[in-house]
């Protein structure tokens, strides 16, 4: 609570982004480029995110799971799309997983 009363808010926690795809596919490519953009304009309001990338010819089992629908992008373990990655889509979903269980979009 800050001396006026009103109450500070802040992230809740780091929403982590998770791209699933493979060298030389340049949807791949333009996803990743989608998913940048995205995090960069979110860092800059304050709304902490980390990208891991997943290749699906170093993991069999990822490649049987999604070889036909790559690039595969997971918000936390939730699939958000696949093929193509629409930027407002995809930063309203991070903002709904950084607020949290409560829906409180915390900024400080």
């Amino acid at each position: 609570m800050t001396n006026s009363g009103s109450v500070e808010l802040k992230l809740v926690s780091t929403v982590e982004i998770t791209l699933i795809g493979k060298p030389g596919c340049h949807l791949c490519d333009d996803a990743r480029a989608v998913v940048e953009a995205v995090r960069a304009d979110l860092a800059a309001r304050g709304v902490d995110t980390t990208l891991v990338e997943l290749n699906i010819l170093e993991d069999a089992a990822l490649a049987r799971k999604h070889s036909e629908n790559i690039p595969v992008v997971l918000i936390g373990t939730k699939r958000h799309s696949i093929w193509r990655v629409d930027a407002a889509k995809l930063t309203a979903a991070i903002e709904r997983q950084a607020a949290g269980p409560l829906g409180i979009f915390r900024r400080g």
